[in-house]
C-alpha cells in the first residue's frame, strides 16, 4: 500500500486465506442451496397446478349424464340457458377462428358418446343432449385459446428476464379481496362439469399474465436517436471519476413530452437528490420506472397511467450537465437495463 510516499505490505498468512476461502464456499453453498429450493419449489408448484388442472378436466362419463337427464329434465333445461349465457359473452372477445366451427370435436370423443346414450335412453332429451355436446365443444375451443394467450404471454415475459409464474401468483393474490359470490355460470343443483371449470382456471391464468405484461415498459419515455449515456459503469460527468449509471439518459430540449413506459399507477412526484423534479410510476410486480430532470409534471400521485401517455417534459434539474431524461427500470427496487425491455418494445404486445 503507497501513502504519502511510503510503502506498506501486508501478509495474509495461509491460515487466514484458508479460513477466508472457507467462509466464501459456506457461503456459496448456501446460495446454491437456496436457489435448488426455489427451483424445485416452483417445479412442484406447477406441476400441482396441472395435476389440478387435469383432474378438473376429467368428463363425466355418458352413464352419469342419463341419469341427470333423467332426474330432472327442467334443471337440466335451466343449467344449458345459464351455460349459454355465460358462453356468448366470453366468445364477443374470440378472434374468428375460435368463434366459428358448431361440430362436435371435444378431444375425448366423451360428448358424442353421451350425445348417443341420451338420445338412447331418453329420446325426448335428445335435443338438449346434442346442445351441451356443442357447447362442450366451444368450451375446449376456448380453453385452448386461452392456453394459448397464456403461452405466448409467458413466453415473452421470460424473454425479459422475469419470472411468469411469480408474476401469475402476485396477480392472484387473494389477501385484500372480496364482494358478493357471482358464479361464473350461476347456481346449479348439479355439479359444474369439470371442462368448464378448468375453463375458468385457464381464463385466470391468461387474464393474470396478460395484465403483467401490460405492465412492462412497451413504449420508450424518449427519442431512442438521442441516448447520451448508457446503463452500467461510466465516467462520471461532474468529477470524471468511475460511476455507476443506473438508467439510460434521453438527450433533449427542454419541454419535450416525455411518455409513460407501461401502463400502471403513478406512486411518486416531487423531488429528489440528485435527480431533480421525478416522476414514478409503479407497475405492478415489483416493476417501476423513474423519470427524472423534469422540467414540469403532467402526472399526480395515484393517477392511473396509459402507455405513450405524457406524464412529463424534459428538463435540466437536479444533478444534471444539460436537458435530459433519465429513465429507470427498478424491478424489486434494483435498477435493471431498460434497453432490452425498450428494444423488445415494438414486439411485447403482439
Amino acid at each position: 500500500m503507497r501513502s504519502q510516499g511510503q510503502v506498506r505490505f501486508i501478509r495474509v498468512s495461509a491460515k487466514v486465506q484458508m479460513v477466508g476461502a472457507a467462509i466464501l464456499a459456506a457461503l456459496l453453498l448456501v446460495w446454491l442451496i437456496s436457489m435448488a429450493g426455489m427451483a424445485v419449489s416452483q417445479y412442484l408448484s406447477t406441476r400441482d397446478r396441472l395435476a389440478l388442472l387435469d383432474r378438473e378436466a376429467k368428463v363425466a362419463t355418458a352413464e352419469s349424464r342419463v341419469a341427470e337427464y333423467r332426474d330432472d329434465l327442467q334443471s337440466v333445461t335451466q343449467d344449458l340457458n345459464r351455460r349459454q349465457d355465460a358462453l356468448e359473452k366470453m366468445t364477443e372477445v374470440l378472434p374468428d377462428d375460435i368463434k366459428t366451427g358448431d361440430t362436435v370435436s371435444d378431444s375425448t370423443g366423451e360428448a358424442a358418446k353421451t350425445v348417443d346414450k341420451v338420445s338412447a335412453a331418453l329420446p325426448e332429451a335428445a335435443g338438449l343432449a346434442r346442445i351441451e355436446a356443442r357447447q362442450l365443444a366451444l368450451v375446449e375451443r376456448l380453453t385452448r385459446f386461452a392456453d394459448r394467450r397464456s403461452a405466448t404471454a409467458a413466453q415473452r415475459i421470460r424473454a425479459l428476464g422475469l419470472d411468469p409464474n411469480a408474476m401469475v401468483a402476485r396477480l392472484n393474490d387473494r389477501s385484500a379481496q372480496g364482494g358478493p359470490l357471482i358464479e361464473l355460470f350461476g347456481p346449479g343443483k348439479r355439479g359444474l362439469d369439470p371442462r368448464f371449470e378448468r375453463l375458468g382456471l385457464s381464463l385466470a391464468r391468461m387474464d393474470a399474465l396478460e395484465r403483467g405484461l401490460a405492465g412492462i415498459p412497451q413504449h420508450t419515455p424518449a427519442s431512442l436517436e438521442y441516448i447520451s449515456s448508457g446503463f452500467g459503469y461510466r465516467a462520471d460527468p461532474f468529477t470524471g471519476g468511475a460511476a455507476f449509471h443506473a438508467g439510460l439518459d434521453f438527450k433533449g430540449p427542454i419541454g419535450a413530452p416525455i411518455f409513460a413506459a407501461a401502463t400502471g399507477r403513478v406512486s411518486f412526484v416531487g423531488a429528489q437528490q440528485g435527480y431533480g423534479n421525478v416522476v414514478e410510476v409503479d407497475h405492478g410486480n415489483g416493476l417501476m420506472t423513474r423519470y427524472a430532470h423534469l422540467s414540469a409534471f403532467r402526472a399526480r400521485v395515484g393517477q392511473p397511467v396509459q402507455a405513450g401517455q405524457i406524464i412529463g417534459l424534459i428538463g435540466n434539474t437536479g444533478r444534471s450537465t444539460g436537458p435530459h431524461l433519465h429513465f429507470e427500470v427498478r424491478v424489486n427496487d434494483r435498477a435493471v437495463n431498460p434497453r432490452p425491455f425498450l428494444e423488445a418494445a415494438a414486439h411485447v404486445q403482439q
